[in-house]
Formats: structure tokens, sequence, C-alpha cells
């Protein structure tokens, strides 16, 4: 199994109702605020479940959503049917939007899962996509030398201030035995250091820097904000 076949199957990774519906709404939440107008064209690529698309599509004029898990697709097309502001891109959608039509491609919690190859394409296809003037925001951002206990004491802290402490210290629990945590140990995780990823930027035609905050409730790992150079 690799970290595509995952997605594309089952994979309870939030620990209760609340746990899900929290992490979602600051998700949304903190996207949002990286909108740069009502009025932008927005790529949330590796989108996943979008539980929260129609908030984020109600902020800005298009949101385009990419996955390349078919199972994740067909969920959130089914799921915004009717949104005339979304639209479910696959591979083949992706790569016919038009070049430089982008205001913004938000990255979220996907480059730990991805090679460094990979990482490259994902920033040739940014480049060619985003207007001279967008950007490309990369969340949740692994730093090199972060560990698991920096993680669990993430959620802990975001359980005590959601009011599900309870059910996350039983989660972390069976995140010991999960499927999730095999596939990690197998393959692993992507890591990056801030000079690190700053120099990658450099060399694929991007300026960047770290914002002060990380999208979601992990201030542990960061998130980059990238210009077209």
């Amino acid at each position: 199994m690799n970290w595509r076949e995952y997605w594309n199957g089952p994979h309870p990774i939030y620990v209760n109702q609340r746990h899900h519906a929290l992490h979602f709404q600051m998700i949304a939440h903190d996207i949002a605020a990286l909108f740069p107008s009502p009025e932008a064209v927005v790529l949330d690529y590796g989108c996943g479940e979008a539980w929260t698309a129609g908030d984020l599509a109600a902020k800005c004029a298009r949101l385009y959503l990419f996955d390349t898990a078919p199972t994740v697709r067909a969920q959130i097309t089914k799921r915004n049917e009717g949104n005339a502001r979304i639209e479910v891109l696959d591979e083949v959608g992706l790569a016919a939007l038009a070049p430089h039509s982008l205001d913004l491609i938000v990255v979220n919690s996907v480059l730990q899962y991805l090679s460094r190859q990979e990482f490259v394409d994902l920033l040739a296809m940014a480049k060619a996509k985003l207007k001279p003037d967008g950007a490309l925001a990369l969340g949740d951002v692994i730093p090199e030398d972060a560990n698991a206990l920096s993680d669990t004491l993430a959620l802990l802290d975001f359980g005590r201030k959601g009011g599900f402490l309870l059910a996350a210290l039983g989660g972390l629990v069976r995140t010991v035995f999960s499927d999730y945590r095999k596939l990690r140990d197998t393959l692993g995780l992507a890591r990056y250091s801030q000079a690190g990823l700053l120099a990658i930027l450099r060399e694929n035609g991007f300026s960047g820097q770290r914002a002060a905050q990380n999208i979601g409730h992990n201030q542990g790992r960061m998130l980059f904000i990238a210009k077209p150079v």
C-alpha cells in the first residue's frame, strides 16, 4: 500500500465527531484568511474530504478542489452538487486549467506524503497555473527536527481546548495499532528545515517566506507563502 491507496480507502483519523467538526472549521477559517479578495480564483490541491468547501466557496469567486484519490473526489463531488462556485478536478481537469488563471493555490497537509520529485512537479504546476501576482500556500509542513511527541502534545492541547480530551487520549492509543502508523513507519513522512524548503522554492522559480502561524491546530508545523518570480 502507498499513501494514495491509503487515502482512497476508509481512514478514520478523527477521534470523534467533535474533533472532526472543529478540525474542519479551523482549517476553513485559516484558509479563508489567505484569500486575497472575494473575487479570487482558488485551487485547494490535495483537498481531502473538504467538508467545509461550501464555506470557502462563499468567500471567493471560484473554488477548485483537487485530490488524487478517486473515492474522495466522488464523495466531494456528490456533497457539493449544485454549488456553481465549486468544481472538483481529477488529473485531467487540473492539467486543463488555463495557464496563469489562479490567484491562490493551497496545499495543506500534503507535502509530507510527496517525494522530492513529486514536490518539484507540484511547484512546476503551480508556476504554470498561478497568475503573476498569485500565491502558493504550503501548510502543515513537518519540520526536520519534529518528533511524534510534538504532534501528540498538539492534539492533546486541541482536545483540551475543544472539549474532547478523553477521546483524544483514546485516539492516540488506537493510532499506535492503526494502518496509518504502520504505513508511516514503512514509507516515512517528508520533513523540511525552513532554510531547506525556502531553497527548494528558489530553485523552482518562487520566492517565499514562513508565515507566523500554521494552518490548523498544530503550531509545531509550518506554513510557507510563496510567489512566482
